[in-house]
């Protein structure tokens, strides 16, 4: 699952969830009379299940839809569809509620005054927020904002490159060590003493022929503009992942118009369609 494909509209989404949740634990009615022995929303098996359990499932199904790489369905219905479903129905259960709250418990306060309590007021509000924002997230452009802007990416070292020679580096010469070209243990001299042999010298390296330079591919972020699906690099038509907007993959090498694209979880694949991406 990818969290960062999520939008500002999924995140008004879980936080009329949570609103929901926090409702059903509060008075359901409230009476002129008082009492400690008003019900809450887990008192009424109905209520419950159809107005919070129904829009904070709603919810959860529209979120886990988003962030999951390729849609899922369940009995031909796409689950994001069912969560909107749900969540327009529990907006209609609250608002007819809350209109009429007596229910199956007008007899429990012998005739007096009964109205909504704190608890419907809130899963009211929580259920139109939660059902207007899952119908108007694929309509409005502010709310199809990523909810987590994506990190800068970092600066991409060039293929092949290889860090600076220098002190401490792998592979860079050490005091005390013998250098190239100089017999092992031997120590540079300015001269040689009176009377010393003079050592062999090894020969000069002859220098290689030079190799015509062919162009290097450097791996960049980029991201793309809507979601695209990814494929396998052996061919295989079916996509194994979708790449979101938002989010910075790394290509890692290009193949004629394609890239292949290197996921945050270590998956590759080919990216067919590289039209607009946003190179970072």
């Amino acid at each position: 699952m990818n969290i960062r494909s999520l939008t500002r509209g999924d995140g008004v989404v879980i936080g009329a969830a949570v609103l929901l949740f926090v409702a059903s634990f509060l008075d359901t009615y409230s009476s002129d009379s008082g009492g400690s022995d008003i019900p809450n929303a887990w008192d009424n098996l109905g209520l419950v299940m159809s107005l919070y359990i129904g829009g904070i499932a709603g919810a959860a199904l529209i979120v886990v839809a988003r962030a999951l790489p390729q849609p899922r369905k369940v009995v031909g219905l796409d689950l994001g569809q069912v969560g909107v479903a749900l969540t327009i129905f529990a907006a209609w259960t609250s608002f007819w509620t809350i209109i009429d709250p007596l229910g199956a418990f007008s007899d429990s306060f012998d005739g007096s005054d009964i109205g909504a309590g704190i608890g419907l007021i809130l899963a009211l509000i929580g259920a139109l927020l939660l059902a207007g924002a899952a119908v108007a997230t694929p309509l409005v452009p502010v709310l199809q904002a990523a909810l987590i802007p994506a990190p800068k990416p970092p600066q991409p070292q060039p293929y092949g490159a290889q860090p600076p020679a220098g002190y401490g580096y792998p592979g860079a010469p050490q005091p005390g060590q013998p250098q190239p070209g100089q017999p092992y243990g031997g120590q540079p001299q300015a001269g040689q003493p009176f009377g010393a042999q003079p050592q062999a010298q090894a020969p000069a390296p002859q220098p290689a022929a030079p190799q015509p330079a062919a162009p290097e591919f450097a791996p960049f972020w980029f991201a793309v503009p809507v979601p695209r699906p990814l494929f396998a690099e052996d061919g295989t038509p079916t996509p194994i992942a979708e790449l979101a907007p938002g989010t910075w993959y790394l290509a890692v090498e290009q193949r004629g118009p394609a890239l292949v694209a290197q996921t945050q979880d270590g998956r590759r694949g080919v990216l067919q369609d590289t039209s607009g991406i946003q190179r970072g």
